[in-house]
């Protein structure tokens, strides 16, 4: 029994495209997830780490878990650094000269906090950058992923790290003060927000810790407008 030639052929055309209808959706899973971090990440301002719906994971298929590694980071630095932060800078806040003397209990469990801080943030880019190393992916997506992980890990990380020493700073000189008040009690006279020294060395003195205080609180609040310009763009 012959087989027609044509026929043949027709058979191995249509396997191979029934072949190709089967084939990997890497290339296109891969296609998908470059546009989301090149149009939802890189070319928006400021920093936007946006929540991928059940739509995005089926089309990124494999490559959600990628977006997980940073994803994961800015929702634990929001949880365990940024948000704490924030609570342990308004409980630090020192409204007159008196509160430097009654808030001392204040200000020292802030400092003690913001090193727990530190620590926590360390512990959070450490993870996503093991996480991200162990990461497999084709050379146009790396180049990609990698200008996003830069804008949504390594970025936010710094900069974070650029505010700790600013607070620390600005609380050691607090209470630098704060016993420095303590220990001339008698020789400063603090009624509200007015502080009266009659002794002129001691007022030297306070005004130098005063002026040093006020030097460190600025370099607090360009710290926090960095941060929050990196959040903005």
């Amino acid at each position: 029994m012959s087989f027609p030639f044509r026929a043949f052929a027709a058979l191995c055309l249509g396997l191979s495209l029934l072949l190709a209808g089967c084939g990997s959706k890497e290339p296109a899973q891969r296609t998908a997830f470059i546009g989301f971090l090149q149009t939802r990440i890189l070319d928006k301002p400021g920093l936007h780490v946006p929540k991928l719906t059940e739509e995005e994971k089926g089309r990124f298929g494999d490559y959600a878990a990628h977006y997980a590694v940073i994803s994961d980071f800015n929702d634990g630095m929001s949880s365990a650094v940024s948000q704490p932060m924030n609570a342990l800078i308004a409980k630090g806040a020192i409204r007159s000269i008196a509160e430097v003397v009654a808030r001392r209990g204040d200000i020292e469990q802030v400092q003690q906090g913001m090193a727990t801080l530190r620590a926590a943030l360390d512990q959070q880019q450490a993870a996503a950058d093991q996480a991200r190393a162990a990461l497999k992916q084709p050379d146009d997506l790396k180049t990609v992923y990698d200008q996003a992980y830069a804008r949504t890990v390594t970025v936010p990380a710094t900069t974070f790290k650029d505010v700790f020493p600013a607070v620390d700073f600005t609380l050691a000189e607090t209470l630098k003060i704060a016993d420095f008040l303590q220990k001339n009690a008698a020789k400063v006279k603090i009624t509200g927000s007015n502080v009266t020294v009659e002794d002129p060395a001691t007022l030297a003195e306070l005004n130098k810790m005063l002026q040093s205080l006020q030097l460190r609180g600025a370099e607090l609040s360009a710290a926090q407008r960095k941060l929050q310009a990196m959040v903005r763009g």
